[in-house]
């Protein structure tokens, strides 16, 4: 994934199994902390943030914002040694709730098709069809149908890939989930040439993206400031990813493996605005659009990312009342994590052996061993916090005896 969970939710409160006393770690050497676990035991972690920590702290930018810090200084504070510049032209999604080979809009007038490679266009007739298809056959042509009643008839029939356009500048695409509006082109495109396989793939310009982009990345309600700075991060991570796109007949995916997606149905008055209001704003680095990753909070240091710009540093934005993921704790029993590692038997001790260095307990973990009595288990923090569903990979471990609830 190119970042992990960037979710806003407040975190309940978590119910704790029996009485948990806090294990100091004996010190195997300077840098390992090792918690044992005699027997059924309750492991509880307590950590800070929620996601990888580069970059941007989107619950920062809005503490930031609070604090009277505008767009040009949250942006400036979280992508040091950046510089600004102008990102404009296309992009193109994949679609990926458009799960079949077959592209299906709803008829409109205006509707037009057209055939990519030799480029050609024709507007379809204004006949009562109700929705048309682009359909793949073999040897890669592409079938346009229509449908009325009655099941689908053949229009036309051409070699190449396909996509529809309408005068109005959005379709509404008909996907097995239900319609979706989106805005630019929606196009049927291989993802090998000369194949039946297609995907569903929406060509729109930058600024038309975003509108369906930042209301899903950070509440839309916020500081206009905050939200401006949204804007600005998500518009120079996609032309980072347009630099490097994800696959031949794409650029950039709609889920959070790239940055969430949703089309017209999303968008807001106040995340366009603050789209309108950054207008082709951007960072870069060396000449190139910056890999401006972000996540929902810090915990309040970020965490060191894959380029000079993606900094450790102390945030003071991070910690406001508001924050319901600065803090966390999760609860869990050995038995859980003997289930996801069966190999090591029953869980004996936990050694963390590696930090970042950053902040309360020496910052997130990077490397750490589980310990069983039949085998020992090498997994990252970040590993870990896929597996369990951790906030973040800054965290502690105490450990306490499983105790059996009380019956009266």
């Amino acid at each position: 994934m190119r970042r992990s969970s960037r979710l806003l939710a407040v975190v309940g409160a978590t119910l704790l199994v029996g009485s948990v006393t806090a294990a100091t770690p004996s010190t195997a050497s300077r840098s390992a902390e090792v918690y044992a676990v005699a027997g059924p035991s309750t492991i509880t972690l307590t950590g800070h943030g929620y996601g990888h920590g580069h970059g941007m702290s989107q619950y920062g930018a809005e503490g930031a914002a609070r604090q009277g810090m505008t767009w040009q200084q949250i942006i400036g504070f979280y992508y040091p040694g950046t510089s600004w510049g102008e990102l404009r032209g296309p992009i193109s999604v994949w679609l990926s709730g458009d799960t079949t080979d077959d592209v299906v809009v709803a008829a409109q007038q205006g509707l037009t098709v057209t055939r990519l490679a030799p480029r050609k266009a024709w507007t379809l007739p204004a006949n009562g069809a109700r929705q048309w298809r682009v359909n793949p056959l073999a040897g890669g042509r592409s079938q346009v149908q229509f449908a009325k009643t009655g099941g689908w008839r053949t229009w036309k029939v051409f070699r190449g890939d396909a996509e529809f356009s309408a005068a109005r500048k959005w379709l509404t695409l008909l996907t097995p989930s239900g319609a979706r509006t989106y805005r630019g082109r929606i196009r049927s495109a291989s993802p090998m040439p000369g194949g039946t396989a297609r995907d569903t793939v929406n060509i729109l310009s930058m600024e038309s993206y975003l509108r369906g982009v930042v209301p899903l990345e950070i509440p839309a309600s916020w500081s206009p400031d905050a939200v401006r700075a949204q804007a600005v991060a998500a518009r120079t991570y996609a032309a980072a990813e347009r630099s490097h796109p994800n696959a031949r007949h794409y650029e950039i995916c709609d889920t959070t493996a790239c940055q969430v997606y949703g089309g017209m149905a999303v968008e807001h008055p106040a995340a366009t605005q603050a789209v309108k209001d950054t207008a082709r704003q951007g960072l870069t680095y060396d000449g190139r659009p910056a890999f401006t990753q972000f996540s929902s909070s810090s915990g309040g240091w970020t965490s060191a990312g894959s380029a000079p710009y993606l900094v450790a540093q102390e945030d003071p934005y991070d910690g406001w009342d508001g924050n319901g993921v600065h803090d966390w704790t999760m609860t869990v029993d050995d038995a859980a994590l003997e289930r996801h590692y069966p190999g090591i038997g029953d869980l004996t001790s936990i050694e963390i052996a590696d930090r970042d260095g950053n902040g309360d307990w020496g910052g997130r973990v990077q490397d750490m061993t589980l310990v069983g009595s039949r085998g020992r288990a090498a997994v990252t923090g970040d590993t870990l916090r896929t597996v369990l569903g951790l906030r973040s990979s800054w965290f502690t471990v105490s450990v306490a005896p499983l105790r059996a609830r009380a019956t009266r």
